[in-house]
C-alpha cells in the first residue's frame, strides 16, 4: 500500500509533457514579444497562472491549449513540436495494441504518417530556438520592413555560416 506522503510528492513533480507544453509556450510567447501579463490578459488569467503553465507545475487543458493557439497564433500541434522521441510515444513497448488515430488516418491524404523520431529535435534545435539571443534575432528580422532586404540579410548570413 502507498503511503499518502509518496502520493503527494509525485503528485507535485510536473510531467514531461507539461514541462516541454509550458517550454514551447514560452517560446512563442518570446517570440512574438508578448509579456507574461498580456498573454494573461487575454486569457484572463494572472501572469502568476501563466508562469505556471510556462514551468509545468499547472496542466494546460485542451479549451486553454485552444485559446492559447489562437492568441499566439500558431496551430495547437506547435505546442506538441519536437517533443522527445520517448515522450512522443507513450505506448512503446506496451504490450496492448496501439490505437489507430489522426497521424494514421492522414496516410490516406498522402503525407507519411509521424514517427517518433519527427517529433525529436535534430541537432540541438529546440535548444537554440529557445536562446535570447536566437528570439531578438528572428524579431529583429521580421521588423524589416522591405522583403528584399530580408532575403538579402538571410543571404548574408548564409554566407558567413560554414
Amino acid at each position: 500500500m502507498s503511503n499518502s506522503a509518496d502520493t503527494e510528492k509525485t503528485a507535485s513533480v510536473p510531467s514531461p509533457i507539461d514541462v516541454h507544453v509550458g517550454g514551447r509556450i514560452r517560446l512563442r510567447r518570446s517570440l512574438m514579444g508578448m509579456s507574461q501579463e498580456r498573454l494573461g490578459e487575454a486569457l484572463g488569467l494572472t501572469f502568476q497562472q501563466v508562469q505556471k503553465y510556462e514551468r509545468g507545475a499547472n496542466r494546460v487543458g485542451a479549451s486553454r491549449l485552444f485559446d492559447l493557439s489562437r492568441i499566439l497564433e500558431v496551430p495547437v500541434g506547435f505546442f506538441f513540436d519536437d517533443l522527445p522521441a520517448g515522450l512522443s510515444n507513450p505506448m512503446a513497448g506496451a504490450t496492448t495494441p496501439a490505437v489507430n488515430g489522426f497521424a494514421e488516418a492522414q496516410e490516406s491524404f498522402g503525407s507519411a504518417p509521424a514517427t517518433p523520431s519527427s517529433f525529436a529535435p535534430q541537432s540541438g534545435e529546440a535548444a537554440l530556438f529557445s536562446r535570447r539571443e536566437t528570439i531578438e534575432l528572428v524579431r529583429a528580422y521580421y521588423r524589416i520592413p522591405d522583403g528584399d532586404v530580408r532575403k538579402k540579410v538571410l543571404d548574408l548570413i548564409r554566407t558567413m555560416s560554414p
